[in-house]
């Protein structure tokens, strides 16, 4: 099992499954070299079988992309597992990640099957995605809501076929993390051979709970986690790559783990994934948000002036942030306006700045936003125009 976690990508699948949030071929190619650059270990690149498109730009990835494992997705049916493998044969190293339903509501109001017949589905999809690569992940779709024990017997027939990573979804962000945890902790528990096997787990934020719900899952032992730039995907999204790897990296006093993601990329991994969805990241978005490592009120202001380790845990610059950002607003206190003045040449007496600074705070009671020409007008004693009252 080890002590290094795999990370697997899933935006250009997954994520590109939200809404409005479809790629050209070109795109894909472009976060799919990103994401290379980021060293992720692997990169689900799509679900061939859902159009010519897909399949094409899993093909190119494949070919034209190095260094990660380059996954496909398939459901468990051999034309699906075809595509899928004519899409990755090209790939340095393939992967085919093959999926059903193990949850009582799936099985049977949207498959009609029984639970033998899911299980036969298993070991007939893994078998037949093994003839094309050694390298296959199953995935147990809806795994949070399926029965336990049952899942612990499509898993056992998954590994026992081939498989070479079981995945357990929490595919609708049912989860809470001690449940998920201990979900996990029953598969490594009771499947046979599972000690040859990666456990994964791609959680999805419905509850808001993916990232913690991963987290808890790494703590319990699974290898790989699934999650996406921006924690993009369907309906609420899935767990965030940069929360993931961050919690990782800067608790490793809790989670003993290792992830080999080159952090300084995750902020302009952001924004490129930002501008090729058109979907802005939240500003309080964690770890790659505009607000991420930007101080308003004074008392934080003062204190990351003086050691910024008082408000940020991260360094902005470890995930590719060109720095801190103090913000001045109606919060703000006297060494940020003292400093920001200074940085732009403008040096006042002790009387001056407080009557700047008296000045100051009146207008931000007043309007949102202060710019720099709002100060520098300050402190050249400008009177300051009132806001307009009304609509």
């Amino acid at each position: 099992m080890g002590d290094r976690v795999a990370i697997f990508d899933t935006t250009l699948r997954d994520g590109e499954q939200a809404p409005g949030f479809s790629m050209t071929i070109q795109e894909k190619l472009e976060v799919a070299q990103m994401l290379s650059g980021l060293n992720v270990d692997v990169i689900e690149a799509g679900f061939p079988i859902s159009s010519p498109g897909d399949l094409a730009a899993v093909r190119a990835i494949s070919t034209e992309v190095h260094g990660p494992v380059i996954a496909a997705l398939s459901r468990a049916v051999r034309a699906d597992i075809d595509a899928a493998w004519e899409a990755v044969a090209g790939a340095e190293r393939p992967r085919i990640h093959t999926f059903i339903a193990t949850s009582e509501v799936h099985m049977r109001s949207k498959l009609r099957k029984t639970p033998d017949q899911v299980v036969e589905d298993v070991r007939e999809a893994v078998r037949y995605a093994k003839r094309y690569t050694p390298d296959v992940e199953f995935s147990a779709e809806d795994a949070s809501r399926s029965d336990p024990d049952f899942l612990v017997r499509v898993f056992t027939e998954a590994v026992a076929s081939g498989a070479t990573v079981i995945n357990i979804p929490d595919t609708v962000g049912y989860a809470v993390p001690d449940q998920y945890a201990a979900l996990v902790r029953k598969i490594i528990a009771e499947v046979p051979g599972i000690e040859r096997v990666t456990v994964s787990v791609h959680c999805h934020d419905d509850l808001g709970l993916a990232t913690a719900n991963s987290l808890a899952a790494v703590a319990s032992g699974a290898r790989q986690v699934e999650c996406t730039i921006n924690g993009i995907g369907e309906r609420a999204g899935n767990a965030s790559l940069e929360e993931v790897v961050m919690a990782l990296r800067l608790r490793r006093d809790v989670f003993g783990v290792d992830v080999d993601i080159q952090t300084a990329g995750l902020y302009p991994a952001s924004r490129l994934v930002s501008s090729v969805t058109g979907a802005p990241v939240p500003p309080n978005k964690a770890i790659v948000g505009a607000n991420a490592f930007a101080h308003e009120a004074g008392i934080h202001q003062h204190g990351v002036m003086v050691n910024p380790l008082t408000y940020e845990i991260v360094q902005p610059e470890a995930v590719g942030v060109p720095g801190t950002r103090l913000v001045l607003g109606k919060h703000s206190g006297r060494h940020a306006f003292a400093r920001t003045l200074e940085e732009h040449g403008v040096h006042l007496s002790s009387e001056e700045l407080e009557r700047a600074f008296a000045a100051f705070k009146a207008l931000a009671d007043r309007q949102k936003t202060i710019t720099i020409d709002d100060l520098l007008a300050l402190a050249r004693g400008v009177p300051q125009p009132t806001a307009p009252r009304g609509g």
